[in-house]
């Protein structure tokens, strides 16, 4: 089922597909939807998009070894000169507390050449101290941000940290985070090898941003420069799913499924609709999985029902949230055969499994980190099982990066796996992609074959293609291309 809209005022139009089987067995207890939604734009549709960005930098003490901190301070710089003119721009740097160090106007300042060189001056001024308590960096950027009264103003926040968040509770972290959810996006990044991959992921699930590993902290420039790239393709500031459900019905819940995996937070609204933010829209594809609850025995047989309604609501330049797509229904029907076995979609299949897969990882990080190798070996095995059978390619290359042939025979998890190494699985455990077309055999190392012949390289996040041999990054979702162009250094990858 396909619903297809202008967009309204937005400058994208959304195109929803939901796959729900309709079918029902007699005493089942669940009903499942994945819903596709593709946002397309004009090609200079984020020209006309009002922005506020602030770049978050850790000057806890840890940051002082190593040039860390010098690496650091020519990364911000390099993102700041990323930034269109016109562009609203703050600087926090955070240690135990968070102190605006651009501008000193109490908001945020409008970027141009003059604005660009005091924000890199102050940048360059900080010195490594103190602790860290990321929590507060937030904080602080979630008051800048509330400085920018312009409707529809698209905020985006992006942080590395090289530690831990040690000098606050999860709890306060968490009650941040809480606050800050629906408000912006942030993308995070562990820098170094001594931060916890589990707290950049619960950042950027509640912010809906993307957490990556740099381990190499020489890289970080490259990355903030396409962070920066990417964060100005972002169209939409704020996009909703809508659902409306049957009274049969409750909802179990809403997780994004692609690019990355993310639980989402489902907020009743006074007319009865539920309304899930999904975050701020570049133009590009995500998929999320609606799971709903019900007493069979509510459920007359044989009869078509609709579970729920599904619509798209975006934020509109004025503030106001609008519908963006055609309502869709999902609609479900219980057999009235005892025992009845109704076969799943191969799409719901196949996001349970990466489900799998990602708990796998993750479990198998967490046993090498308490160092009970025993069970990291045995979930390396089941997510090395998963991603074959996925045919992931990209995360079954980072798990044969992480493991070796033990004297038995059977895959085991490197004891000298580095704590950067073991940080990235956790993180990569959350992305899933459609993989590169008859490319699995490759995964082991070395290149990966072009998926369409060879004139073209597929990317292993979004499937998205692309003729150009010296490209290093997608267009579509800004992901390293595995295969490197003929005579160029390979990307840097898992």
């Amino acid at each position: 089922m396909t619903g297809l809209s202008t967009g309204l005022g937005t400058g994208l139009s959304f195109e929803v597909d939901v796959d729900a089987p309709s079918d029902l067995a007699y005493d089942e207890t669940r009903a499942d939807a994945l819903v596709t939604v593709r946002a397309r734009s004009a090609a200079d549709a984020a020209r006309g998009t009002r922005t506020a960005e602030i770049l978050i930098m850790d000057k806890s003490l840890s940051m002082a070894g190593r040039g860390k901190l010098d690496e650091a301070k020519r990364a911000m710089c390099a993102a700041v000169d990323t930034l269109r003119d016109g562009t609203l721009l703050g600087i926090v740097a955070g240690n135990h507390q968070a102190d605006v160090v651009f501008p000193d106007t109490g908001g945020l300042a409008t970027v141009d050449a003059a604005a660009r060189q005091e924000a890199k001056r102050r940048i360059v001024g900080q010195l490594a101290e103190g602790g860290t308590a990321i929590g507060q960096w937030l904080a602080c950027a979630d008051r800048l941000f509330a400085s920018v009264t312009s409707p529809g103003t698209v905020r985006h926040a992006v942080l590395y940290t090289d530690g831990k968040d040690e000098h606050e509770t999860p709890e306060q972290l968490g009650g941040v985070l809480e606050a800050c959810s629906d408000r912006f996006v942030c993308d995070a990044r562990g820098l170094g090898e001594d931060w916890n991959y589990a707290e950049l992921l619960r950042i950027t699930e509640a912010l809906h941003g993307s957490a990556e590993a740099v381990v190499t902290v020489s890289d970080l420039t490259e990355d903030f420069t396409r962070i920066m790239r990417q964060a100005q393709r972002i169209v939409v500031a704020r996009v909703y799913l809508g659902l409306r459900l049957n009274h049969r019905f409750r909802l179990g819940f809403v997780r994004q499924t692609r690019p990355v995996e993310a639980e989402l937070t489902a907020r009743p609204r006074e007319d009865g609709e539920i309304h899930v933010p999904l975050g701020s829209w570049p133009p590009e594809t995500r998929q999320y999985q609606v799971s709903l609850r019900f007493d069979p025995k509510t459920l007359t047989v044989e009869e078509n029902l609709r579970a729920a309604r599904i619509t798209l609501y975006a934020e509109q330049p004025d503030g106001t949230r609008l519908p963006c797509s055609e309502p869709r229904a999902m609609v479900v029907r219980r057999r009235a055969t005892p025992g009845f076995g109704i076969p799943q979609s191969p799409q719901l299949t196949r996001v349970e499994n990466e489900h799998e897969l990602g708990m796998a990882m993750r479990a198998c990080a967490d046993a090498q980190q308490r160092k009970d190798f025993e069970r990291a070996d045995r979930e390396l095995r089941i997510a090395m099982g998963l991603a074959e059978d996925l045919r992931d390619i990209a995360r079954l290359r980072l798990l044969r990066s992480v493991s070796v042939t033990g004297p038995d025979g059977r895959l085991r998890m490197r004891r000298d796996a580095s704590r950067g190494e073991v940080q990235r699985l956790g993180l990569e455990s959350t992305r899933t992609a459609a993989p590169p077309v008859d490319a699995i055999d490759a995964a082991g190392g070395g290149d990966l074959p072009a998926a369409d012949g060879p004139s073209t390289r597929s990317c292993p996040r979004c499937g998205a293609t692309t003729s150009a041999r010296s490209a290093r990054f997608c267009e579509e979702c800004g992901g390293r291309f595995d295969e490197p162009a003929a005579g160029s250094a390979p990307a840097d990858a898992p």
